[in-house]
């Protein structure tokens, strides 16, 4: 920009003291001047747009990469505390607004310069004219700020609807096939439709004043040219300045309206990224709402009841005769729940608002007292809690991808193909066109309900933790498929920690242990046939019974 800035004033002197003056060498002088200024106007307006884009590119880049690492720390709270369409905002409109802010400041910084020059040197030609700039940018620039606060506020309005409205959106599409079950479709199409007109109004609105912005960008450099252009003729032609000059000055009143351009643009993107960022640092501030653990796991020295013929070394009594894979056993002081290791565990809740309290206490995915061994979860950090205890439950999601890719994880083809027939989803890879070579679509739409739960529990399973928990994993199969998953899976996790909440009964005479719950306290035990004698679990679980 400065470059750019000097080349009317070269072009002056050539025409004084070049043409007027009839000095070739002096044309030729200030002629390679303007050459010389074009060529590096030329390489570092290249270099500043390569500048830019990197500095667009990187902050957007690691912006997004500080959102999904804070929504990987934020965990189980994130859904608490943030809309699905505020992250998706995020990490898409935001973090471009804040690379294109970023990406202004080369130009707005160049805009700056450029016109402090030309005012110093229209300054040392006329002072009136050179006072006339002074005067005249920081009157357009006060203008301009002043479209700016209401374009910043009503910005602001735009993008927390828009945020509503996306979350909206991903809630009608993520739950389209039960609105299409309960005839639903037209009501939240109506809702969304009044939605989306909302913030086409907020949109207008903005527009509105960008009108205005945009207007203002060209009325008012038009009218310093024009006052520029008038008083330097007056100059001319009364022998204050030479043609040239006059040249130089009409070549600076057009010049600066590039600058004065760039800089209420970079203004204007500023002001977005501001908005964004603000967007962005409020959700970066969000802390988990439980303190997260930094400790080693302490080595378990028991005792549990049962009998081990494991690895396991601490001391140990009971009729338990299962085996044991020496992991520690989970206990939930709070409601009484002691998951055995080894065992196949079963957990009947008297309400599904029961399963998920001990569901999310038992996976640290609220604060809780439960330990895994003698060590607290709460002491635990994240990493070590998720590659010891997994929780699968209906909110995971598949991804979009090849089938085997998305289910195998780190393991084996073999282990994949054992845990397709644990989790009777056999016939849904032979359905596919290519296999477990198939493609997922996002979300794993091209599946039914019933099938997605099968295909999310052989993930499950390949993960094979120290401690598998299993929410209601057959609620949509029939009782045949039922049956056989429920075999299935105690087969390939023999020797394994598993617990499933469940009230099939089917499921739950598979179990070693069953517990049943009541008002997040575990008030009996036993096999499932002896609880059957309970009222209280007895009526939990048949209705499934009787169908």
């Amino acid at each position: 920009m400065l470059a750019q800035a000097l080349v009317p004033a070269a072009v002056g002197k050539a025409i004084d003291a070049g043409i007027i003056a009839r000095d070739q060498q002096a044309l030729l002088w200030w002629g390679g001047a303007v050459v010389a200024l074009g060529t590096i106007q030329a390489a570092a307006g290249i270099l500043r747009d390569r500048a830019a884009l990197t500095t667009r590119l990187g902050a957007a880049y690691r912006t997004a990469q500080l959102i999904a690492r804070q929504a990987a720390r934020l965990g189980a709270t994130l859904p608490k505390r943030v809309a699905k369409g505020e992250i998706v905002n995020a990490g898409v409109a935001d973090i471009g607004r804040l690379g294109e802010a970023l990406a202004e400041t080369a130009r707005g910084s160049g805009a700056i310069v450029a016109i402090a020059v030309v005012a110093a040197i229209l300054l040392g030609t006329s002072w009136q004219l050179g006072l006339v700039v002074l005067l005249g940018v920081p009157l357009m620039v006060g203008t301009v700020s002043l479209l700016i606060r209401p374009l910043h506020r009503r910005q602001h309005r735009l993008r927390e609807q828009q945020a509503e409205l996306t979350g909206r959106a991903v809630d009608i599409v993520s739950g389209l096939r039960v609105l299409r079950g309960i005839g639903g479709e037209e009501v939240f199409a109506d809702r969304y439709r009044a939605d989306s007109q909302r913030v086409r109004a907020a949109g207008v609105a903005v527009a509105r004043v960008e009108a205005l912005l945009e207007g203002a960008k060209v009325l008012l450099p038009g009218l310093l040219t024009t006052v520029v252009v008038w008083l330097g003729a007056h100059y001319v032609a009364s022998g204050r300045m030479g043609p040239g000059q006059l040249v130089a000055f009409y070549g600076y009143a057009v010049f600066l309206v590039d600058p004065l351009r760039r800089l209420t643009n970079a203004a204007g993107r500023l002001t977005q990224g501001h908005v964004a960022a603000r967007r962005i640092t409020a959700f970066l501030a969000l802390r988990p709402e439980f303190a997260l653990g930094t400790a080693a796991p302490a080595p378990y020295e028991g005792p549990y009841e049962g009998r081990c013929e494991g690895s396991y070394e601490g001391p140990c009594d009971g009729p338990y005769e299962g085996p044991c894979d020496g992991s520690a056993p989970l206990a939930d002081p709070a409601s009484g729940l002691i998951v055995v290791p080894g065992r196949f565990t079963a957990v009947a809740c008297a309400s599904p608002a029961d399963t998920a309290t001990l569901a999310a206490r038992l996976g640290r995915y609220t604060d809780s007292t439960v330990t895994l061994g003698d060590t607290p979860l709460g002491d635990l950090p994240p990493d070590e809690i998720r590659r010891r205890i997994l929780v699968a439950d209906h909110d995971d999601r598949l991804f979009a991808g090849p089938l085997r890719e998305e289910l195998r994880g780190p393991g084996s083809d073999a282990e994949l193909e054992r845990a397709v027939d644990a989790a009777c989803a056999r016939d849904i890879a032979e359905a596919l066109p290519d296999g477990l070579d198939d493609h997922v679509a996002e979300s794993g739409r091209n599946f039914s309900g019933g099938q997605q739960q099968r295909l999310r529990l052989v993930r499950a399973l390949m993960a094979d933790p120290e401690v598998l928990i299993l929410v209601e994993p057959t609620s949509a199969v029939d009782a045949h498929t039922e049956a056989r998953i429920a075999r299935g899976v105690s087969e390939l996790r023999a020797g394994r920690t598993t617990l499933v909440f469940t009230t099939s009964p089917v499921v739950l005479d598979r179990a070693d242990h069953v517990v049943y719950v009541q008002s997040a306290k575990a008030v009996a035990q036993g096999s499932h046939g002896d609880l059957l004698g309970d009222v209280r679990y007895r009526s939990v679980v048949a209705r499934e019974e009787s169908a």
